[in-house]
């Protein structure tokens, strides 16, 4: 029970990597709140509380976590896992696609990490976990928008772990490279080849396999942890 009396908020929960860690710290202990715009695909673990939020609306995260706040007391964790996916080039990329991708994977972590801050700093405590890429660390060729918010989110990580370390709020980022999830299996195959090809380890890996690294950064094992990047990709990043 690594997570036994922590209250969890989890964004982009219904499938993937959200699903995932929603019901592994349900398992290891957490009150665990699953937030999405759409219902799982599969089932919750037992007792987790399910949440509409549309993580581009800056009225929908404050009431989600005041209704948090207000059911179980406190908010412990944040894992900002939300996210879509598009490959324009940036000679193809037109402002409605730029500003929906920045609005989803970067401003939707701005909001959820400002109001997660406005709660654990009275308390003086908290984790939070926002969800980058290995292509916030590197490129390839087109996917611009997308390359542009993960690597935001990999420097607003840094910034708000050493803006409120005095807090004792800790905040880090993880970077996982290519696993299966519904969005990914959705994709053209040879685009998914390709990138599994250039992975040393010669595979996708699998949603569980990010919710275990998300765990140990979640919880107090990583209590000296701080403004770091995991990096969950199969040794992609070591090359």
């Amino acid at each position: 029970m690594r997570l036994q009396n922590k209250v969890v908020l989890v964004t982009g929960a219904a499938s993937g990597i959200g699903l995932a860690v929603t019901n592994l710290f349900a398992e290891q202990g957490a009150t665990v709140f699953a937030s999405d715009i759409q219902p799982p695909e599969t089932p919750y673990a037992s007792g987790v509380k399910e949440i509409t939020l549309d993580v581009t609306s800056e009225e929908e995260w404050q009431s989600t976590v005041d209704s948090v706040v207000a059911e179980a007391g406190r908010l412990d964790v944040l894992i900002n896992n939300a996210g879509i996916i598009a490959y324009e080039p940036l000679h193809e990329l037109g402002m409605e696609a730029w500003l929906r991708m920045i609005a989803v994977d970067q401003t939707g972590v701005f909001l959820g990490m400002r109001e997660a801050v406005r709660v654990m700093r009275p308390q003086q405590s908290g984790s939070i976990v926002n969800i980058s890429s290995i292509w916030g660390s590197a490129a390839v060729a087109g996917a611009h928008s997308y390359h542009a918010a993960k690597g935001a989110v990999r420097n607003m990580s840094k910034n708000a772990a050493l803006t409120y370390v005095g807090d004792g709020i800790r905040v880090n980022s993880v970077h996982p490279g290519f696993i299966h999830t519904p969005l990914t299996d959705s994709q053209a195959a040879d685009l998914n080849d390709a990138v599994i090809d250039a992975t040393p380890m010669k595979r996708g890996g699998q949603p569980i396999e990010v919710a275990n690294g998300i765990l140990f950064l979640a919880s107090d094992e990583s209590s000296y942890v701080t403004g770091a990047e995991l990096v969950i990709d199969g040794g992609y990043l070591a090359q």
